[in-house]
């Protein structure tokens, strides 16, 4: 084979995926270094190279070993077959390397002064003697620790890497892996790969079953068929589900780990020992009865069906039900808010009835379209607490959802995390051995409660405590598993007020109306010239996706006057396609927030993030106070401390690198994604190529997103599609039935 050496100038393209890679190389030395011909370098002086390689950065040294070839369309290019990592021997070289970011601490301007006073010996000095950096000017003990520290890591990251990168595992995984187990790294990766998963987010059962595999463990090992039973069971519970029926799990992990029947019952048995899962017989007339392809038939035996929880699952669904019963049970400890005194503003006879209930029963749900006045109800609700000197709160389940519940009432409001004191280290500060001291709870955007917060929550509420829960039945359920507000009211738990008048202002808006139309099953008006709610014709996901950039960077700003970042969200039913939210990111960020020479950027986990990007926060973190779909803008970028801050309304958080993979880019969001938040403008891709996602809550929910602009691109036949079908995708849960079954009610109840 051939081999080139020299440092990486820039990466034209790679996927994460697979790690395949094209990149610009500038040759250390043509001196034994074989090209093929004075064309195999480019006008620059750079070589082409392709291969599957790590996640590479601008700066690094490399020694490659392949074979060059003649590409019919991009001409030269070296085909890389093995990637060693090495270190610059050059003067220039070394100070490219040292202030292209890789070692945090070490920046240009600190790179330019270290390598200008030790030359060819600055990687001698920082790995032998450190202590040296302080001959450099500016550098301090602080910054000479923080630089010999990260020399370190880095060491031992390249070890890992060695071992991982043949494995597809990536630079910034690598990272992840060594700030998780330290030194054991190696070891801990060797001995059982599938820890990786239990351990560490970012890190799938594919990934450490490729490991697994090339470490010759084999295909019957407990630990793999272990393994992959949570990890098909963990796949159910992303897709909302609380349990998985034995029958339908023990499939999915036939087919996920290629195994025979016979071995998956005894590794049921053993995850059951180690108290990971617990098994359960759910009645034969719980609600998931008669679920079309979900359904399950053959295992029901006489008591029920057999089905199995994620353990802290089991224990939610059973807390949730038992804390809701006692709620429900208890007699009021505030009676006098049964005597209602109302604000100066009228209140429908409706709306009068819903603020009654809540002040009589402990338990009380209000729901409603939009436009249908749920939040006078909750006016008209604090004002009578309010006078009646009652302690009481409000929350929600996100932080954009809380800022509009205090918004709208005029009263703070926290996220439910808040409410109840989280601390990373801690957990829930209020709990059953420290309840809330409240005599009323007012828990909005109900629709977006998962099983396992709502059982925090109810943990937390003293008896004789009221709580009403305030949503939107008809909307998306939760993203995360459960579906506990539909659950609570088909179980008969607690009354129920359903709001349905559309007030006269409401009225006046295309948006609302056309939200109640598409709940009825009806096909939604589109304005002409002026106007809400329009629609741009396109028949397919790329000329719909046309649209979206045009109306979105053009069309809305100048005809309306939003700002194109601050004020449009661009919705998308899926992920892939040119219509979906992946493409769709990359076209608005080149267009809206273009790459410039004085504007820092970072390719991270396979995403360009560069200043005033809008990015979305994908998981909860604690420790940053940030959770799952907050939006936010990055407003700086170090490259020297290897990190980014990103401004959540007025809310600050820092990444280090290695962390980037909690955020990404936010210019289009799932609709999912986009539950409890309200934009001033909402614009949506809906193709019949969607039709795997075309559902009447999905469309609903999207437009109720709207607070003044609704735009569609798409056609009417993927409108009608949505419209038509009002299939909700059911959920496995047994909340109904475990509350409805001691209360004597038939718990057959259909969602």
């Amino acid at each position: 084979m051939d081999t080139l050496s020299g440092a990486v100038e820039r990466i034209t393209f790679y996927n994460p995926e697979n790690g395949y890679t094209v990149l610009r190389l500038r040759p250390d030395s043509k001196t034994g270094q074989r090209f093929t011909n004075k064309s195999s370098l480019n006008s620059e002086g750079l070589a082409t190279v392709v291969g599957n390689l790590p996640e590479l950065s601008p700066g690094e040294h490399l020694r490659l070993q392949g074979q060059w070839d003649n590409h019919p369309k991009h001409g030269p290019q070296f085909k890389a077959e093995v990637c060693e990592q090495t270190l610059p021997a050059t003067v220039a070289g070394i100070e490219g390397y040292l202030g292209s970011g890789m070692i945090k601490g070490i920046g240009p301007r600190f790179a330019e002064r270290i390598v200008g006073h030790f030359k060819e010996d600055t990687f001698h000095v920082i790995e032998s003697t450190p202590e040296r950096l302080l001959e450099v000017s500016g550098i301090g003990m602080d910054r000479m620790r923080k630089i010999t520290s990260a020399w370190e890591e880095q060491k031992q990251v390249k070890e890992i890497m060695v071992f991982l990168h043949g494995h597809g595992v990536s630079t910034n995984l690598a990272v992840k892996i060594y700030k998780t187990y330290g030194d054991t790294a190696l070891e801990t990766v060797q001995k059982n790969p599938y820890q990786l998963e239990r351990d560490i987010y970012g890190v799938g059962f594919k990934t450490a079953d490729r490991i697994a595999q090339a470490l010759g463990l084999p295909a019957e090992h407990p630990s793999r068929i272990e393994a992959g039973i949570v990890f098909a069971l963990n796949e159910m519970i992303n897709e909302g589900h609380v349990y998985a029926p034995k029958e339908n799990l023990a499939q999915r992990a036939i087919e996920l780990l290629g195994v025979s029947q016979e071995l998956i019952s005894p590794a049921l048995e053993r995850l059951a020992g180690d108290d990971r899962i617990r098994p359960e017989m759910i009645p034969l007339h719980s609600k998931n009865e008669g679920k079309g392809t979900q359904a399950v038939s053959e295992s029901q035996g006489m008591y029920g069906t057999p089905v199995i929880y994620l353990t802290p699952l089991y224990f939610g669904e059973k807390g949730v039900a038992e804390r809701l019963r006692s709620l429900a049970n208890a007699a009021s400890q505030a009676r006098a808010m049964n005597h209602v005194l109302f604000p100066a503003e009228n209140l429908s006879d409706e709306q009068q009835a819903a603020v009654n209930m809540a002040l009589a029963h402990p338990v009380s749900i209000l729901t409603g379209g939009p436009g249908t006045g749920k939040t006078t109800c909750l006016k008209a609700l604090i004002a009578t607490l309010a006078a009646q000197h009652k302690r009481f709160a409000l929350a929600s389940p996100t932080g954009r959802a809380a800022k509009r519940l205090s918004e709208a009432t005029g009263h703070p409001a926290s996220t439910i995390h808040r409410l109840l004191e989280f601390s990373p280290l801690d957990g829930f500060q209020h709990n059953d051995e420290n309840p809330l001291d409240l005599d009323f709870l007012v828990v909005d955007e109900a629709s977006m409660l998962d099983l396992l917060l709502t059982n925090h929550l109810l943990k937390a509420m003293r008896p004789g405590t009221h709580v009403l829960f305030v949503g939107d039945v008809d909307q998306l359920p939760s993203v995360g598993a459960g579906d506990v507000l539909r659950d609570m009211i088909s179980s008969g738990i607690a009354p129920v007020t359903r709001l349905n008048t559309i007030f006269r202002q409401a009225a006046n808006s295309k948006i609302i109306t056309n939200a109640h139309l598409i709940n009825q099953g009806k096909f939604p008006i589109f304005s002409k010239e002026n106007g809400d709610f329009f629609l741009f014709p396109a028949e397919d996901a790329t000329a719909a996706a046309d649209w979206i950039v045009d109306v979105v960077t053009e069309r809305i700003p100048q005809k309306f006057g939003f700002n194109a970042i601050r004020d449009i969200q661009v919705l998308a039913p899926i992920y892939r396609g040119p219509a979906g939210v992946t493409a769709l990111n990359e076209r608005l960020q080149e267009k809206l927030n273009s790459p410039a020479n004085n504007k820092p950027e970072r390719k991270l986990y396979g995403t360009i993030f560069r200043i005033g990007d809008k990015v979305m926060q994908t998981q909860n973190n604690y420790d940053k106070d940030v959770y799952n779909g907050d939006i936010g803008f990055i407003r700086s970028m170090d490259i020297t401390e290897q990190t980014l801050t990103v401004d959540f309304d007025g809310r600050s958080a820092t990444y280090d690198w290695s962390e980037a993979d909690q955020l990404t880019l936010a210019y289009v969001v799932s609709v999912h994604k986009a539950q409890g938040s309200e934009f001033p403008v909402v614009v949506m891709p809906i193709v019949t190529q969607h039709y795997t996602m075309l559902q009447r809550n999905l469309l609903y929910t999207a437009i109720t997103r709207a607070r003044k602009l609704c735009v569609l691109a798409g056609s009417r036949r993927a409108i009608s599609m949505a419209v038509r079908n009002n299939k909700v995708a059911n959920r496995f849960t047994a909340l109904e039935w475990r509350l409805a079954r001691n209360e004597g009610m038939a718990a057959s109840q259909q969602k």
